[in-house]
């Protein structure tokens, strides 16, 4: 039983949960009518367990895993992590180890501090290695940025997010009760609801997690197979070479996962822009630059001493990033309406913040006040003055710093409600859209101020990561806030805890980073090891506008890119996907074409039931999550090991005394042969093991 206590505290109450949970209120996801108020899962009257030392490390223990686990997905093929629904599963199925079951409160706050690790992330890896890319390049001017400027860039940018999101919570929560869809945050919730059924699910999650770190260490750590799989086996490979053509699939656990989630729809898209650059694309440049004497900037060399991979990197993936910026550009484009309206409430709701705020108010509706905010937003100025003046390098001018510390809180003060609304709506943010438009804006305004080359780049990415991070914040942060105005926590906490959580974030993310960007020559960033999608357009960007290693040919590719975009766009084919496709390496892509092919297979009817078949969609996710998450972090400790070899030996040769087999078996026939039959029973165990499920 309950009893019943003040919000601000009282008497003694119960730390319990509701004895029976059925689900949400009918009127959750309704409109409300005159009035009628909404009573969460979890009421106001109850006093039961949020914040607890458990709660809390947990939830920092996965913001810390899976802000590394993401930082490696993100940077290796461009797809983020989404962490909420993941670490709501581990949460639940790690409760019964302990001597009391969490509540769902405290699974709430574990979910809400761990989901930290993907906005974080998004915001750091989508701009920070463009600057690693241009400091290996000669003659840009620009310096590596160190790790603490990379922890810092993420701290900021999710702080700002938050504190901006602040005076909007009541109005996107209560005002918009019931008119917007929350996609992710509905599926959290219902996890989260679900119980001790998604126990059970956590054990599947854990299992597959375990499969795909064996997998991808057998392959990159152990050289146990081939990494590579082109074919040349049967043939197919040699045939393809001959017409400067290729057909390559990583034998990869993580990407495969990341292909089931996707699904074959937007998976066949990305191929289909894989096949169009690599099939069409590469040997037709190939054949045109035959016939053309010396090198053709952006080329170093001829393109008819070029190898297939030389023509993708020099010119056919100039295309990919046009694409990527066109379609961003092209998202920010139609989601106008919902922009003006969001900026308009974000200045309502900073000028007449709501004052039961400042009251006696019920615990879940209980917030930070808009005087939090704004004492929030001047400590942030003057921080971000202080990095902007000493920690990023304008030169001592403290008017280029002012300038860019308001760049940095006007754009984010316009965008974050729009993040906000994206995710509410469709339950993705078009952050990279908005944060080219930034780069763009600033890059400009320094040039204006003086700041050219190297350090102009340098600043205008640094205010670029702030400003991603701010908007990639303030997206999760809405879904999170949702979440727990769905069950009942008390916004206040979540808000603080979110604070806590994002410096956590930042921090694994900067060291993940740090790690990645430290690997032997060939497999840093830029690469086919670690592409980095987003980073490599903001790159095009900064190069363009500062006028460095820029050729017309690379701006005629580029402004190719961003017209196929909006071909696509007009043909309702979704632009970013082929964009990718087209830019990343087909190695890459491959697999996630299988991984979508796997999830159609395992979604087919074949006279089962709707329950049977939502059973085993479900499991199917739950496989190629843990694949994802456990493939991710075995990526990360791999360039781990080799960061330490290489900072202690000088080279990676002492890591080859345990690869299982010889470099010329590994990178031959034999482990190819070994790799494709492997990757094939990997194949058929997701198909066979999901198809197993039933409905409980």
């Amino acid at each position: 039983m309950y009893t019943p206590r003040d919000c601000r505290g009282g008497e003694a109450v119960t730390h319990e949960t509701p004895s029976v949970i059925k689900g949400l209120p009918d009127n959750a996801r309704s409109p409300l009518g005159p009035g009628e108020t909404y009573i969460p899962v979890v009421p106001n009257e109850t006093g039961v367990h949020e914040i607890t030392a458990r709660s809390v490390t947990m939830g920092l223990l996965f913001c810390a895993l899976f802000s590394m686990a993401a930082a490696y997905l993100a940077l290796r093929v461009g797809q983020g992590m989404e962490a909420a629904i993941p670490i709501a599963i581990l949460a639940i199925g790690i409760s019964p180890l302990f001597s009391r079951k969490s509540t769902i409160l405290e699974n709430v706050i574990v979910q809400s501090i761990g989901a930290n690790s993907s906005h974080v992330v998004a915001g750091a890896v989508f701009t920070i290695p463009a600057l690693y890319m241009l400091a290996a390049e000669p003659g840009t001017g620009v310096n590596q940025p160190a790790v603490w400027q990379v922890i810092a860039v993420s701290f900021l940018g999710g702080c700002l997010g938050i504190l901006f999101l602040i005076p909007l919570r009541y109005h996107f929560m209560v005002e918009m009760h019931g008119q917007l869809p929350w996609p992710e945050g509905t599926a959290t919730t219902e996890i989260l609801l679900s119980g001790e059924r998604v126990g059970g699910q956590a054990k599947i999650l854990a299992m597959a997690a375990g499969i795909g770190a064996l997998y991808d260490g057998l392959v990159t750590t152990f050289h146990a197979m081939a990494d590579l799989i082109s074919f040349r086996a049967v043939g197919l490979g040699g045939l393809l070479a001959r017409n400067f053509m290729t057909l390559r699939v990583l034998n990869n656990a993580a990407i495969i996962g990341i292909g089931y989630i996707i699904g074959v729809r937007y998976a066949a898209i990305i191929c289909a822009g894989s096949f169009l650059s690599c099939f069409v694309l590469v040997p037709l440049v190939h054949a045109i630059g035959t016939h053309v004497p010396g090198a053709l900037a952006p080329g170093a060399i001829p393109i008819s001493e070029m190898s297939f991979d030389q023509v993708f990197a020099s010119y056919v993936r100039i295309i990919g990033v046009g694409g990527i910026a066109g379609a961003g550009i092209l998202g920010i484009l139609s989601a106008l309406p919902s922009m003006v309206r969001s900026i308009g409430a974000n200045i309502v709701g900073m000028s007449h913040q709501d004052r039961r705020e400042i009251t006696k108010v019920p615990r879940v509706d209980r917030s930070l006040s808009g005087q939090f905010a704004i004492v929030g937003l001047v400590i942030f100025a003057v921080v971000a003055l202080l990095f902007f003046s000493f920690g990023v390098g304008v030169g001592g001018s403290f008017a280029s710093a002012a300038v860019a510390t308001a760049l940095v809180m006007f754009i984010a003060f316009l965008f974050a409600p729009v993040a906000a609304r994206a995710i509410a709506i469709v339950g993705t943010n078009p952050v990279s859209g908005m944060t080219m438009l930034t780069l763009i804006v600033t890059g400009f305004v320094m040039l204006k101020l003086g700041l050219s080359g190297g350090n102009g780049m340098f600043v205008t990415m640094m205010v670029g990561g702030v400003v991603c991070t701010a908007l990639a914040a303030s997206g999760a942060l809405s879904s999170d806030l949702k979440i727990g105005h769905w069950i009942g926590a008390t916004p206040a906490r979540q808000l603080k805890l979110k604070f806590v959580g994002t410096f956590v974030a930042a921090v694994f993310c900067g060291l993940a980073m740090w790690v990645m960007a430290n690997q032997p020559a060939g497999m840093g960033f830029g690469t086919s090891a670690i592409p980095a999608p987003q980073a490599s357009a903001m790159k095009a960007i900064l190069v363009g506008i500062f006028g460095a290693q820029t050729s017309m040919l690379q701006w005629y590719l580029f402004a190719l890119g961003v017209l196929l975009a909006l071909i696509l766009r007009m043909t309702g084919v979704p632009p970013l996907a082929f964009a990718l496709g087209m830019y990343l390496p087909m190695e890459l892509n491959t697999p996630v074409l299988l991984g979508g092919i796997l999830s159609w297979i395992v979604a087919r009817k074949r006279g089962a039931d709707d329950a049977t078949v939502k059973a085993r969609q479900d499991r199917g996710i739950l496989v190629a999550s843990g694949l994802m998450a456990g493939g991710a972090i075995m990526g990360v400790i791999d360039a781990a090991i080799n960061t330490v070899i290489k900072e202690s030996t000088g080279s990676l040769a002492a890591k080859e005394v345990v690869h299982l087999l010889p470099a010329a078996a590994f990178e031959g026939i034999p482990g190819e042969l070994i790799g494709t039959l492997t990757l094939l029973a990997l194949c058929v165990f997701v198909v066979w093991y999901s198809r197993r499920a039933k409905p409980e």
